[in-house]
């Protein structure tokens, strides 16, 4: 069953695997980003989310971002000897541990996003598609979430609509142009080795469109 979305916001950074230490965003919403978008305002483990396209009504436009992060975490081991030894020092010191880190985010960003669900072998005897669209589209008209829904970072909301109609491609999109290889979606196949999936991502007049799992376009 199909849903068209707009979805907006102020900034959005969907980062790229491949930078390390500083966060550098991709030119343009993931479908792993756009699915769990949907899934912060509906989700259910009788239906799976679908993207099949995504159409960038905004021009694409970069900014720069400085922050203060925190460089170290605390391990389960070091918890642990804490709790075996019952002394030690279980935190982090923020003037120690803090640094300063750019990242590279998109601004002023807005995104149709085209997308179906299918039932599956967890559905209830009593779910059906229609009840689940049905409850779809009551939230989104509602604006209710599980958890708010954001563009790649839970710092940075996205505000959300039903599309009625999609806009035209803005002219500064016109025409092809390549992105690269872009994340397709985490591989939960295996729970002990989560694999990520690539695909070619093309922008074409405004339009990226996800390949399915099977087309042989998506790459591990």
């Amino acid at each position: 069953m199909p849903i068209c979305l707009e979805v907006w916001g102020d900034y959005a950074l969907f980062t790229r695997p491949e930078m390390k230490v500083e966060r550098v965003s991709y030119d343009v919403m993931t479908p792993s980003a756009a699915r769990g978008l949907i899934e912060a305002i509906y989700w259910h483990p009788g239906m799976k989310w679908i993207v099949d396209r995504i159409h960038v009504c905004a021009p694409i436009r970069f900014t720069n971002l400085r922050r203060n992060e925190v460089k170290s975490t605390i391990s389960a081991r070091s918890a642990r000897t804490v709790m075996e030894r019952g002394k030690g020092e279980l935190y982090l010191s923020t003037s120690e541990d803090i640094q300063q880190r750019s990242a590279l985010l998109l601004r002023d960003v807005r995104y149709v996003i085209e997308a179906h669900f299918d039932m599956t072998e967890n559905a209830a005897p009593g779910d059906n598609a229609g009840k689940f669209q049905d409850i779809v589209k009551r939230r989104v008209q509602r604006g209710q979430f599980y958890h708010q829904p954001c563009f790649g970072c839970r710092e940075f909301p996205a505000q959300f609509r039903l599309c009625e109609e999609i806009p035209p491609c803005h002219p500064e999109l016109d025409g092809e142009r390549d992105l690269g290889w872009m994340l397709w979606d985490m591989d939960y196949t295996d729970p002990e080795n989560i694999q990520p999936l690539f695909f070619r991502a093309k922008l074409r007049n405004g339009i990226l469109e996800i390949p399915t799992r099977n087309s042989g376009e998506v790459r591990g």
